[in-house]
């Protein structure tokens, strides 16, 4: 998922990672790890708004983010670094992010990003519909 904000403040990531966040289903909102950039100042107002819970690395170890820092190079080859991110919309944003969800990924047994998604959506529509009902 790629989101524009209107600039890298706290309050524009709450805006951007809530609308996000909160159109995805639940059983896919887990966790997500973060550099600690100032856009993230108010974490835990995103945690409230999405149930996500936000964890950071440790500052200069963005190998504690892996596939994190694989995502960044890929959105690098639609997106150089220095690019004026203002100048693209979020239908521009929406086509880049399905390109790379449409894209194999070793991490995934060498599926996309789509199909392993749909799998952990079917897993847990299975769950919820093997639940007792005083549960759903």
């Amino acid at each position: 998922m790629l989101v524009k904000m209107n600039d890298a403040t706290a309050t524009s990531a709450i805006e951007g990672f809530g609308a996000a966040l909160n159109g995805v289903p639940l059983a896919m909102r887990k966790s997500m790890t973060y550099d600690r950039g100032r856009e993230m100042a108010q974490h835990a107002k995103i945690t409230q708004q999405t149930g996500v819970a936000i964890y950071f690395c440790d500052p200069h170890s963005p190998w504690q983010r892996g596939s994190n820092e694989n995502i960044n190079g890929l959105i690098r080859q639609y997106l150089p670094k220095g690019t004026d991110l203002s100048i693209h919309s979020q239908q521009e944003l929406n086509a880049i992010a399905l390109q790379l969800n449409m894209r194999p990924r070793k991490r995934f047994d060498f599926k996309c990003p789509i199909e392993a998604m749909s799998e952990v959506m079917q897993e847990a529509m299975a769950v919820r519909h093997d639940a007792p009902a005083s549960i759903q």
